[in-house]
């Protein structure tokens, strides 16, 4: 009994914490020689504040207060780090020593060998003659892709800095640069500072240059990274600027060029910030600011040609939604005048439903909205300022019949009233009121197969009422609409409050479903709109027009393959295709690919003098050991061209990324020109960004 409390005071004392946390120790033998030296052998491991610690043998000798360890030694702690040794000698509580045939593992990537290891208070980790790498070594290949060799190597865990004193980078055992202090992360940081992964790109227009991103971190809540661009053609630094707040966020970035396409300096400042208020409302901001029309497009920031600059506040609730909006836009198209773009457009909405109301549910929206335009334009639609007030209630009863039909009555009031400046067409104020009566009928059926499969069939009828006419007030964000699935069975097609629907019509549609136990789907869905006369309010390729609606028509086959096509499209009596979308999905472990084709016909109403056709592809394909592949193409088969193609091509394993890609942008006018670029980036898995990303680790028998 004395020896065996002998053991256990032998063993609890020395491997006590500072904060007196004990410590476990398992072994298959335990004895203890002179009274001073306690052993355990044959699967030992050590159980200490987080740490845990496996090796064949622990001696721990009284008199020195030091702890001899016989490999193979292996020591981790919870945040992936682990050390390797065949062995050691280190302090009671394992936080100073020496370990020799040392390899330091970080996160499970980074790994640093050395012929010899120094523990430093826990927290520095000193190696000698070290040779870091993420990249898997072999015994048939023992030189990794890339490692870098240093006489010594220092990581701080506390900061998570990794110091290497005449570091040489190798590529495949071969020396490519010398350097004599290199900090990097360990990749175990998430906001370490330090260079990102440099670019190479050659473009037609600026030559051939290298992005060189710094990132560096100011505090826990803000950052700052600086993009150097630096080619035969431009001189470009690029700024991120981001912080976090206790109820928010704000990025601000630009560039700042000196570049051969214009003289003196362009550049742009992007700004967006969202913010938190009290009583459940958010603030975001967003604004863009450019030198000239083509800089965004020079260097591919953004194809936007009217650039809004926006404040919003607002508050979504179960029952309620406020909007405040204002926005300046700024143009960058070449045949907008600055007085053709509204200065400032501003809006501010209060929306409210109300449950149970006379039996049904109600609701009500308050809106207010303006323009104002600048400059002295000929054209009146170019200067006139409008603001409009509207008021509008909906009320809406549902019932559902014995027999599975549903009927739903509704009723709906909207009131407006202008204020107008600077039209002769229209009177200053002007009041108008618009009342709408609806009734709608479904009658879902279903039917369930011998097999297990379910179809369901729904037909749909609805009538609505509403005056032939209202009066004529300017249509500002009622310009441009579609005719699809979503507006069906509106009782207004128009997406703003300037035009509404007018007279009284029928909305009619019949859609089939059918989902089969194998795993697939498909839905077929067609409808049009009847009305007791043409009023006169749809142009012909909006597919609205006449007494009688075009077909409105929508398909979707999902295969349970991840194989998916989607089409809607709006034909005449005659078959005869006014518009139509086609989409295909294909999606797996392999592949991930979307295409579509989109055809319109023309409307001078909406600037589309001609007919508009256009492809568009987009994805990524999985080319086995490592290589993924991406293409991305826009073909415009009414200008006959490309306007855009992109192809690229990613190299990834568990110690590298490698990108190459190439691009081109067919289009140009007066202001930009067409451009090619070619881009070539690495990136060392295992420090920082480096790791960010899946990965597949190489195989030794490969």
């Amino acid at each position: 009994m004395r020896r065996v409390l002998a053991c256990l005071w032998l063993i609890l004392l020395p491997l006590a914490a500072a904060a007196q946390e004990a410590a476990t120790l398992v072994a298959d033998r335990l004895f203890i020689e002179a009274d001073q030296r306690l052993v355990a052998e044959g699967n030992v491991e050590v159980f200490h504040e987080g740490q845990r610690m496996t090796a064949a043998r622990v001696v721990y000798d009284q008199a020195t207060d030091e702890i001899e360890i016989t490999g193979p030694i292996r020591l981790t702690e919870g945040d992936g780090f682990v050390l390797l040794a065949d062995a050691a000698e280190l302090d009671r509580d394992l936080r100073n020593g020496l370990l020799h045939s040392a390899r330091l593992v970080l996160d499970q990537q980074l790994q640093i060998a050395s012929a010899e290891l120094r523990r430093i208070n826990g927290r520095y980790t000193r190696m000698s003659r070290a040779v870091a790498s993420s990249c898997q070594v072999c015994a048939s290949n023992p030189t990794p892709l890339w490692e870098i060799r240093a006489r010594r190597v220092t990581h701080d865990r506390e900061t998570g800095l990794l110091y290497f004193d005449n570091a040489q980078f190798r590529i495949a055992g071969v020396p490519v640069a010398y350097i004599p202090r290199l900090r990097m992360p360990d990749g175990t940081v998430e906001r370490a500072a330090g260079f990102l992964k440099p670019e190479l790109a050659i473009t037609s227009q600026f030559g051939t240059g290298i992005r060189l991103p710094y990132f560096l971190p100011i505090g826990d809540s803000r950052d700052v990274t600086f993009t150097p661009y630096l080619g035969t053609g431009t001189t470009t630094l690029g700024l991120r600027y981001r912080q976090a707040f206790r109820r928010g966020s704000l990025t601000v970035q630009g560039a700042v060029s000196n570049d051969d396409l214009r003289d003196g300096l362009r550049g742009y400042l992007d700004i967006d910030g969202s913010f938190s208020l009290p009583d459940g409302y958010s603030l975001s901001i967003s604004s863009m600011l450019v030198t000239d029309d083509a800089y965004l497009l020079d260097y591919g920031i953004t194809s936007t040609d009217r650039l809004p600059n926006t404040v919003e506040v607002g508050r979504v609730r179960r029952d309620e939604y406020i909007l405040g909006k204002a926005t300046v836009y700024e143009s960058l198209r070449s045949g907008d005048a600055a007085e053709n773009v509204p200065a400032i457009l501003g809006s501010a909405m209060w929306e409210r439903r109300f449950g149970g109301w006379a039996g049904g549910q109600g609701g009500l929206r308050l809106e207010a909205a303006g323009i104002a335009y600048t400059g002295s334009a000929t054209s009146v639609d170019e200067r006139r300022d409008t603001l409009r007030f509207t008021g509008q209630f909906d009320w809406q009863q549902d019932a559902l019949l014995r027999n599975g039909m549903r009927v739903t009555g509704r009723a709906d009031l909207a009131l407006d009233a202008y204020a107008i400046n600077d039209d002769p067409t229209y009177p200053d104020m002007l009041l108008r009121a618009l009342p709408a009566l609806g009734a709608e009928l479904r009658w879902p059926l279903a039917r369930r197969e011998a097999a297990g499969a379910v179809q369901i069939l729904e037909p749909v009828a609805q009538m609505i009422w509403a005056p032939d006419g209202l009066t004529d007030a300017p249509n500002i964000d009622s310009t441009v609409l579609e005719f699809d699935e979503g507006n069906l069975f509106s009782f207004s097609r128009f997406p703003g409050s300037d035009q509404r629907e007018l007279g009284a019509r029928a909305n009619l549609g019949l859609t089939w479903s059918r989902f089969d136990p194998a795993g697939w789907s498909a839905r077929l869905g067609a409808g049009r709109v009847l009305r007791a006369e043409d009023l006169g309010q749809f142009t012909p390729a909006s597919g609205l027009d006449g007494v009688q609606s075009d077909w409105l028509v929508a398909a979707q086959v999902d295969t349970g393959t991840g194989i998916e096509l989607t089409n809607r499209a709006l034909l005449g009596d005659d078959l005869g295709v006014v518009r139509d979308e086609l989409r295909v999905d294909w999606r797996n472990s392999v592949v991930d690919l979307s295409a579509s084709y989109i055809w319109i016909s023309s409307d001078p109403s909406e600037n589309r003098p001609e007919d508009s056709a256009e492809f568009f592809v987009d994805g990524g394909l999985d080319l086995g050991r490592n290589w993924t592949g991406a293409v991305e193409a826009r073909y415009d088969f009414s200008a006959a061209r490309m306007s855009d193609a992109g192809i690229g091509l990613t190299y990834r394993n568990e110690c590298v990324d490698l990108g190459l890609s190439l691009s081109r942008r067919f289009t140009s006018s007066a202001s930009v020109s067409a451009n090619t670029e070619f881009a070539f980036n690495v990136a060392l898995r295992g420090f920082g960004a480096g790791s960010a990303g899946p990965s597949r680790r190489r195989s030794c028998g490969l």
